[in-house]
């Protein structure tokens, strides 16, 4: 029979990893790929999103090849008070995370990893709040067809690339918008060639009564 799983405290902030995955070989330019939660959810419904989701304990295993030494450091600076996360659990979240919800397998390398490119922790009264690290990658690491989404589980719904020049006029959460303008500027500086991590990170902290805005180098 179902077991009953416990509601997160409104106030708790949980870790969370998400991926931005973009195509650049797209005959519409270069695009993401979004769905859009559920109506019934708790957390951003109906609302356009990249796949991602809390981390899980058996996430923390060593996730060597995911993440370069500089996206490792960053993912290290100012953790949440009380609660630190390893830089290999959330790469792990981010992965799994992905096959869960679309049904596709990424495969970082040492070459071409996961570059971490946002953070941001959701506002105080929200019915769920994150500490969510925002990972983009190239689609040419996806293992296999990348449009298959055949195993993807029912979280999300209406999968599918959109052009980045497009995107923004989803029915976004606004981190959302905002993410997706950073993606933008990024994405047009390497244009065919690799795909950089920023040079600081934004990072919207939202843990304490005021909101905060600050780079993490």
């Amino acid at each position: 029979m179902p077991v009953d799983r416990p509601v997160p405290s409104a106030d708790r902030i949980r870790h969370a990893a998400t991926v931005i995955l973009i195509d650049r070989d797209r005959a519409d330019g270069p695009s993401v790929l979004m769905g859009m939660r559920g109506a019934g959810a708790a957390f951003m419904p109906s609302k356009y999103v990249f796949p991602g989701g809390a981390v899980d304990a058996e996430d923390d295993a060593p996730c060597p090849e995911a993440l370069s030494d500089a996206c490792r450091a960053r993912l290290s600076a100012e953790p949440l008070a009380g609660a630190t996360v390893s830089p290999d659990a959330l790469a792990r979240a981010a992965l799994r995370e992905m096959v869960e919800e679309t049904g596709l397998t990424l495969a970082p390398s040492a070459d071409d990893p996961l570059l971490f490119v946002f953070r941001a922790i959701t506002p105080p009264g929200r019915p769920r709040r994150f500490d969510a690290r925002f990972f983009l990658i190239d689609a040419r690491n996806i293992v296999g067809d990348r449009d298959d989404f055949s195993g993807a589980c029912d979280e999300l719904s209406h999968l599918h690339w959109v052009p980045l020049s497009e995107a923004r006029a989803l029915d976004l959460p606004f981190i959302t918008e905002v993410v997706l303008a950073e993606i933008e500027a990024l994405v047009r500086a390497a244009g065919y060639g690799p795909l950089h991590a920023p040079e600081t990170v934004p990072f919207f902290d939202n843990r304490g009564p005021e909101p905060r805005f600050v780079q993490l180098s």
